[in-house]
């Protein structure tokens, strides 16, 4: 077997290793097992004909500073070095002469914080409001609705079945990260799109077809196709920049907080075990910050102008909103006899 990106192959002890491993991850998500075994045959790859039980902590760190030598970034070193704890996780309980995680200390390097991008109110209406009767545009509609309304990840759409939705209370049931299981609640808009595209589903759904979202061949629609799904609908719409279904979860998060200001509830929704991944999304507004300070404060702020930060390829001016500085005259001090002795 050959490491992904590099040109080292795995010896004969670590291969059986990875393989077992492998199978300790049949539970999670097809997404992060693949990333798991990928970042856990890069790690065997580096050890070359040492086996991988065996390294210490000085090791792994220099495979870091190796990997970030050659192009990664604290973001991709990070997601990494997770997998690596996992791997020695899962052979601490497989080996119990193993006693000591070589991970343990361990830390990528920092990355820069990048904002999530994310679509206006406007961009994101205009990007579900599909229009067309036929059943894969009612398809569409009811995915592109159901994902602005409750913020799912691309997993969680694809994974989705029929008996998971309940159009009665307006509430779906998803499992996360994990395997962590998630309701959400479900706006009027999608309820009405789901509703409809149910009617269609049943002359393409596959006998005992449990997914709620499938292609013409009556099958679940996968991951990829979701996605190209979405790059298709945002140039039919007209709009100038990729869009991939995770900026809708972004732009889900942003508008609701925008007009809540609930940051637990937006957590609660996104399904984030820690508030400081849901907290990233209280800096994507800076204009409605200020803009609300200076229509409310009783003596607003001096406008002046700057350009907002964001990721991705368009980067919008904003209008911040600074109090004017003043300044105090700087007192010198007298000089004394002393001074002028001492020069």
């Amino acid at each position: 077997m050959q490491a992904s990106g590099s040109a080292s192959v795995i010896n004969e002890s670590n291969l059986a290793l990875l393989d077992a491993f492998a199978l300790h991850l049949a539970t999670r998500a097809a997404h992060t097992r693949a990333a798991y075994i990928r970042d856990a045959a890069k790690l065997c790859a580096l050890c070359g004909d040492k086996s991988v039980k065996v390294l210490a902590r000085a090791e792994l760190a220099r495979f870091l500073a190796t990997l970030h030598g050659g192009g990664l970034s604290g973001r991709s070193l990070a997601r990494m070095l997770s997998a690596w704890r996992t791997f020695f996780r899962f052979l601490i309980e497989r080996d119990p002469t193993l006693r000591e995680d070589p991970t343990g200390g361990l830390k990528a390097p920092k990355s820069p914080k990048r904002l999530p991008s994310a679509l206006t109110p406007d961009e994101a209406v205009r990007l579900v409001s599909i229009e067309g009767d036929g059943e894969l545009d009612l398809r569409d509609r009811a995915l592109f609705e159901l994902a602005y309304s409750s913020g799912l990840r691309l997993s969680e759409l694809a994974g989705l079945d029929v008996d998971r939705v309940d159009l009665t209370t307006g509430e779906v049931r998803v499992f996360g990260k994990g395997a962590k299981e998630r309701i959400v609640p479900v706006g009027g808009p999608a309820r009405s799109a789901i509703e409809t595209w149910l009617a269609a589903r049943a002359s393409l759904a596959g006998p005992n077809e449990a997914a709620l979202f499938i292609g013409a061949h009556g099958r679940r629609l996968s991951p990829r196709s979701i996605e190209r799904r979405f790059a298709a609908w945002a140039i039919r719409q007209g709009l100038a920049r990729h869009v991939h279904p995770h900026m809708l979860r972004h732009s889900f998060a942003s508008h609701v907080l925008q007009s809540s200001g609930d940051l637990r509830a937006v957590q609660e929704m996104l399904g984030h075990a820690s508030i400081a991944s849901t907290q990233v999304y209280t800096h994507l507004d800076f204009h409605l910050l200020h803009t609300t300070h200076h229509a409310g404060h009783a003596r607003p702020a001096r406008q002046r102008t700057c350009l907002g930060v964001g990721h991705g390829r368009d980067f919008a001016p904003a209008i911040a909103f600074f109090p004017p500085i003043r300044r105090r005259p700087v007192s010198r001090p007298t000089r004394t006899r002393r001074h002028l002795a001492v020069r």
